[in-house]
C-alpha cells in the first residue's frame, strides 16, 4: 500500500496546481483510502472526487443473486454493496427485491453468508482466467464518464469523503450517490437493518484505520 499512497499524494499535488473544476475519478486500490487521501491532499471539493468500485461490487452482487435464484438480473432491484471496496464490504440484503418480492423472505442466513463471501472473493476467481479484474471496473467507470459527458443523472454506489452521512466523518467509503456533469449531485442515506448498520460501522472503522496508517507514510 505504501507505493500507492506515495503515488496518489504526488498526483494530488500536481493536479492541485492546474485544477479547473474537473471531476476526478479514483479507480486504483486501495480505493477508499486513496479517494480520501487524494481529496484531503488536493483540497478539491469532495463532490468532485469520486471513487469507483462499489458499483462493481453491486454488479457482482446482482449477478450472484441472479445465478442463485435463476432469474434475469433485470428482475432484481436494489442490490447494493456499501462500505469498503475490500474485505469489510457490506452487501445490503434487506432492500433487495426479486420480482417485487423481498429477498429476505426467500433466503436463509447461511445463503446470505455464502453470497457475501463470494462477492468479497469474486476477484480471486477471476485470476483463474486472467491476471486481474479490469473489464468490469472499466464498464462501471465508462458509465460514470458517460453520465458526466451527456449531462445525465446516474444513481450508483461510489466512494466519497463523508461529512456526517451514515454517522461517519473523516473517512471515505461506498454509499449511494447521484452523479452528473457537476460531480456528486446527491448523497442518499438509505435505511439499513440493525446488522447492516453495525457492519457498515465496522467497515468505516476498517477504512479509517488504514487511513491512519497511511498518514505515517
Amino acid at each position: 500500500m505504501d507505493k500507492q499512497i506515495q503515488m496518489i499524494k504526488k498526483i494530488a499535488t500536481q493536479i492541485k496546481k492546474y485544477y479547473n473544476h474537473a471531476i476526478v475519478l479514483i479507480v486504483s486500490n486501495p480505493l477508499d483510502v486513496l479517494t480520501f487521501i487524494f481529496q484531503k491532499e488536493s483540497q478539491i471539493s469532495r463532490d468532485k472526487v469520486i471513487g469507483i468500485a462499489s458499483s462493481l461490487d453491486s454488479s457482482r452482487f446482482r449477478y450472484l443473486l441472479s445465478e442463485k435464484f435463476k432469474v434475469k438480473q433485470s428482475q432484481i432491484t436494489n442490490a447494493l454493496v456499501l462500505g469498503e471496496h475490500g474485505d469489510s464490504m457490506v452487501p445490503i440484503f434487506s432492500r433487495v427485491k426479486i420480482n417485487h418480492k423481498n429477498l429476505l423472505e426467500i433466503i436463509t442466513k447461511s445463503e446470505k453468508e455464502q453470497i457475501s463471501i463470494e462477492i468479497r472473493d469474486y476477484w480471486k476467481s477471476l485470476r483463474n482466467f486472467k491476471s486481474r479484474s479490469q473489464y468490469g471496473i472499466a464498464k462501471n467507470t465508462f458509465d460514470v464518464i458517460r453520465s458526466i459527458i451527456k449531462h445525465e443523472d446516474l444513481v450508483i454506489p461510489a466512494s466519497i469523503v463523508l461529512n456526517g452521512e451514515y454517522g461517519e466523518k473523516d473517512v471515505s467509503m461506498g454509499i449511494p450517490l447521484t452523479l452528473n456533469h457537476r460531480g456528486v449531485k446527491k448523497i442518499t442515506e438509505i435505511k439499513l437493518d440493525k446488522s447492516e448498520g453495525e457492519l457498515l460501522k465496522i467497515s468505516a472503522n476498517t477504512i479509517r484505520n488504514y487511513i491512519n496508517l497511511s498518514n505515517k507514510i
